[in-house]
């Protein structure tokens, strides 16, 4: 496969200082002293406030634990076509397993995304309420068979992103000046899903307009993303688009359109793409933490008498509502 060369390279970012986006440490969400934690609710509160993107730093997920994910998604994206495609996600009903390459369009009006991925969310069991209600996106998972370590790695991963998931919620509560357990009930319970995503190099052929993932918001609450020494990530900036690079030891975070929504637009949720102009493979794993689906989401005013933007909706309401639009 030819890939572009540098004087051809599309959809250019400026490259800036990584001080742009922040890094926010936090650690003091696990101190017993409240000072701390609420000086992690005001660097939160600034960054959720501004683009919605930021690093976060002394999360507390082994660093074993992500090299093991990333050894096994990369092992399953050198499979055969044909055995990734014995757990293609159109064999699950809840959206589970693996997805082709070209397999999503995220940028309304430009060709599929060059990406192929495996879906993993919480392993629910058939006499689960949410299987028994037919809830959407919420079942079993499909598991390759290739490796015995697979299935392993990734719940571990996925059991401490989860954890971290839910940390962060009570540092959102802090920022917006909540009780810290404003968020509780939502995350009881709650549904998450964990993407591994394979990109090759951008062809120098590419059809006009497509990239590695075209330009969009994420669906839930938040989004913490794991991705490999090649970047690729670009996060729209007023009128330009900025690279994210990746930063050893850090996730990058950014907020979805439930948030933006349910803060009545104080946060953002902020349009971001990929273009993997690297020349190598790229591998990333982004980790979608989406909430309990029946909890109902009321827009949170700033002040009395401030009008709600979105009326109440529901958790999976949204959810199946994002998904008609990249999946139709």
């Amino acid at each position: 496969m030819s890939v572009c060369p540098p004087a051809e390279v599309p959809f250019a970012a400026r490259i800036v200082p990584t001080a742009t986006l922040p890094v926010i440490d936090i650690g003091g969400l696990l101190s017993a002293q409240a000072d701390d934690r609420a000086q992690v609710g005001a660097a939160l509160h600034a960054a959720c406030a501004d683009k919605g993107f930021f690093y976060i730093a002394n999360h507390g997920v082994p660093v074993a634990l992500v090299d093991a994910a990333r050894r096994e998604a990369e092992a399953f994206f050198a499979l055969d076509e044909s055995d990734k495609r014995r757990v293609d996600k159109a064999l699950s009903p809840c959206n589970r397993g693996y997805e082709p390459l070209r397999g999503q369009v995220l940028e309304a009006g430009t060709p599929p995304d060059l990406k192929e991925g495996f879906y993993i969310g919480n392993e629910l069991a058939d006499d689960h309420p949410h299987v028994q209600a037919r809830t959407f996106n919420c079942g079993p998972n499909q598991w390759p068979g290739h490796s015995p370590t697979f299935r392993p790695a990734m719940q571990a991963y996925f059991d401490a992103l989860y954890a971290l998931s839910k940390r962060l919620t009570r540092g959102l509560a802090l920022a917006l000046g909540l009780a810290e357990d404003h968020f509780d009930g939502f995350c009881d319970d709650a549904m998450a899903t964990l993407r591994l995503l394979h990109y090759p190099p951008q062809p120098a052929g590419a059809l006009p307009g497509q990239k590695g993932c075209g330009a969009h918001t994420d669906f839930g609450c938040l989004t913490l993303l794991w991705q490999d020494e090649h970047g690729g990530l670009q996060v729209e900036d007023g009128d330009a688009w900025i690279h994210v690079p990746p930063l050893p030891g850090t996730f990058v975070v950014n907020l979805g359109d439930l948030i933006a929504r349910w803060t009545n637009g104080r946060y953002r949720s902020t349009l971001h793409r990929v273009v993997n102009v690297s020349g190598r493979e790229r591998y990333s794993m982004p980790f979608f933490f989406t909430g309990r689906p029946d909890y109902l989401v009321t827009c949170i005013t700033a002040a009395p008498g401030e009008a709600a933007a979105w009326p109440p909706i529901t958790v999976g309401d949204h959810l199946q509502a994002c998904y008609r639009r990249t999946y139709g």
